[in-house]
């Protein structure tokens, strides 16, 4: 029987993000592991204790050879904006590098839904990254689907339809779609946990890398709708429904001008557009019944006001920030 190997020495890419922060800081705490985070030599940026720093070049290819070489794995966790070449080269790195575990950044609802991919232009990057790394064939990938991010996505009001701050909230249809969503801190959880795994199994039942290798996983905080989080909301503000202006619109009427402002190159278009295509009425948005990984990594059931209150306090502050 194959020996349990583990990895130990993990590349992160984006680790000063927001996602990247709750990762690389879940990684340390496990104490299994060495993190070198990928920095461009324009940007200057603390890191947590612990953290060593390797400076790259895109336009200098073996600048990211030379930081990914000796690394088990590699995360990437880039702004969804990011250019699909800066990713591309990055798993060309790993592989010449000899990097076997690369987890792309695919922290987003269903990937693999061929009209989503189709409707939400700025996902096909995901599935192209992961054809280049089977292609490549050096290394495996492990897509970690997330779904959005709860503290960002509700922070924003053209993202989930609800205005913390001015009690106002949109319900797309009836407000009763459910999709899932997660937390920083849960995501964080995931890929640790999923990086802490022997590679190979010790025995026939025991979790391991191999599993799930080259497949998109599925994690979760919440399998929510609208209505719910607006409980929610009610809960953590001690407001009641009549102390909200609520109004409804059509999800395919949202989606469609949200495309058509963000093609006049407008921001909440862009928003808009996005996240309503997850809410429609098709289910998309709600991959429960893709079989999650979350009892596989140990992930614990959150609490969603403890949540809602976080998004509260993000956006009193900025939710762009």
């Amino acid at each position: 029987m194959a020996s349990s190997s583990h990895i130990t020495k993990v590349a992160v890419v984006g680790a000063t993000g927001h996602s990247g922060r709750f990762i690389t800081e879940a990684l340390l705490k496990t104490g299994k592991h060495t993190i070198t985070a990928l920095t461009r030599g324009d940007r200057q940026h603390r890191f947590p204790d612990g953290v060593a720093r390797k400076m790259i070049d895109y336009s200098r290819p073996e600048t990211l050879v030379e930081a990914l070489r000796g690394q088990d794995a590699l995360v990437i966790t880039l702004n969804n904006k990011a250019d699909i070449q800066t990713e591309l080269s990055l798993v060309h790195a790993a592989g010449d590098a000899g990097v076997k575990w690369i987890l792309p950044n695919d922290w987003s609802p269903d990937s693999t839904d061929e009209q989503v991919v189709k409707d939400i232009m700025i996902f096909q990057p995901k599935v192209a990254l992961r054809k280049a790394i089977s292609e490549i064939g050096k290394s495996h990938y492990i897509s970690v689907s997330t779904g959005f991010w709860y503290e960002w996505s509700l922070a924003i009001p053209e993202a989930y339809g609800i205005d913390l701050l001015n009690h106002t909230a949109t319900f797309f249809d009836d407000g009763e779609a459910k999709i899932t969503t997660s937390t920083w801190p849960q995501v964080g959880r995931a890929v640790a946990s999923l990086l802490s795994l022997p590679v190979t199994p010790g025995n026939t039942t025991e979790a391991c890398l191999e599993n799930f290798k080259d497949q998109v996983i599925y994690i979760k905080s919440f399998t929510v709708n609208q209505k719910e989080m607006l409980e929610s909301a009610l809960r953590v503000t001690g407001t009641k429904e009549t102390d909200w202006t609520i109004m409804k619109e059509s999800s395919h009427e949202r989606y469609t001008k949200g495309l058509a402002d963000m093609q006049s190159g407008s921001q909440d278009g862009f928003v808009k557009m996005l996240y309503t295509r997850i809410f429609y009425p098709d289910g998309c948005g709600n991959i429960d019944h893709k079989g999650l990984a979350n009892e596989s990594l140990g992930l614990p059931t959150e609490d969603l006001d403890q949540a809602t209150q976080r998004a509260i306090d993000r956006a009193k502050v900025g939710p762009w920030s």
